[in-house]
């Protein structure tokens, strides 16, 4: 689950500085992470995430989107909620991964957007409440190519 508006990491990227001027960054070259996607995919794992956005999009959400289609070609399925929906959900505010609905990996940021760590943890009660979170958010997501379909417009 992505929740943040934008991410230090997107905006120190090579892609980011060709995103603002307009180029098309969803074809790039292959990579180590989409090789390993595809590798693991074919052994039958799934890979999916929820964006939480903002309408309108921030420029870290539009970066992210325009990012997308490489990451699904790849293998990924990814869905995304509008913040006004994950709101009504209660949903919370904060990114996580789940591993095999055993493992939550729960990320800390900083004011400017940097990871600044990750709290990893097997506790059942607090891997429930994040399935339950992402069962929820699934839910009501749309996949990136008609959230993308859409345009800017709300969902």
């Amino acid at each position: 689950m992505e929740t943040r508006r934008g991410y230090a990491s997107d905006r120190n990227s090579p892609k980011w500085a060709r995103f603002l001027v307009g180029e098309d960054i969803a074809g790039e070259p292959d990579n180590p992470w989409w090789e390993n996607l595809r590798a693991q995919v074919s052994l039958g794992k799934r890979f999916e995430r929820v964006r939480v956005v903002d309408q309108p999009l921030t420029q870290g959400q539009e970066f992210l989107r325009a990012s997308a289609p490489s990451n699904v070609a790849a293998g990924e399925d990814i869905r995304t909620l509008t913040r006004h929906q994950a709101e009504q959900l209660r949903l919370p505010d904060y990114d996580f991964w789940l591993f095999d609905s055993k493992t939550l990996a729960r990320f800390a940021f900083d004011d400017e957007d940097t990871t600044l760590g990750v709290y990893l943890t097997e506790d059942p009660v607090e891997v429930l409440a994040a399935c339950q979170v992402r069962d929820a958010a699934w839910h009501h997501a749309v996949r990136a190519e008609e959230f993308a379909r859409r345009g800017r417009s709300a969902l």
